[in-house]
């Protein structure tokens, strides 16, 4: 038997060789996220790779495994790309390019619309329970993207009959977010939310936003 690599059965580099790989794709980060064992550098630089049901350090067995699941894409292996990982990582970088951008809290919402806290509280969890407010939770706490306000803290209204279906349809959030704030294919390539404020678009971006729900519904 020989590894994906094409290399003679020799377990024993497996697991730096993986690792280093991952290193070098940037993808090691992302392991834990997309349920696959993780690695931990000892003392000596060498790679300790831990099975996340059980918490023991894999054997050579699982290793060899691995290294076929990482390397099953394409036809070259030794060229391959572990596709759901690098999936999981593209996610993981678009979350923090949106959470990089304006967003608030209860706590600065209040302050724009210039009331209290609470009032702040209880306008977005009604705006969320009639979907006309897309609210994103973030480490337990509520975050409500700023692209979809007006400069005093209201739903725009342009935006809100776009926002009603998709959340209606239990669409996740974070995809919600990142389809109107990015170049939609359905749009050929508009931005949704920008486009939902031009009157000569405004019916095409809610036309794909009643189309994306529906293909969501239809998958789960």
């Amino acid at each position: 038997m020989t590894s994906a690599h094409g290399e003679p059965d020799d377990l024993g580099d497996l697991g730096d060789r993986l690792a280093t790989w991952l290193e070098g794709l940037g993808l090691a980060a992302h392991l834990a996220a997309a349920g696959l064992p993780t690695f931990v550098r000892d003392d000596a630089g060498r790679a300790v790779w831990t099975d996340p049901r059980t918490g023991e350090t894999l054997t050579r067995d699982q290793l060899a495994e691995l290294d076929e699941v990482l390397h099953e894409e394409g036809t070259e292996p030794e060229h391959a790309v572990p596709v759901a990982l690098v999936q999981v990582a593209r996610r993981a970088r678009l979350r923090e390019q949106l959470l990089a951008s304006p967003r608030h809290s209860y706590e600065s919402l209040a302050q724009l619309r210039g009331t209290s806290v609470n009032a702040a509280r209880f306008t977005v969890h009604k705006g969320a329970s009639r979907h006309r407010l897309l609210v994103v939770d973030v480490d337990g706490q509520a975050v409500v993207p700023a692209f979809q306000l007006t400069p005093e803290g209201e739903v725009r209204r342009d935006l809100a009959p776009v926002l009603e279906p998709l959340l209606a349809a239990g669409t996740d959030p974070w995809r919600v977010w990142a389809w109107l704030t990015q170049p939609a294919a359905l749009l050929g390539g508009l931005v949704p939310e920008q486009a939902a404020a031009d009157p000569e678009t405004a019916d095409l971006v809610l036309h794909a936003a009643v189309r994306l729900a529906e293909r969501g519904a239809a998958r789960s």
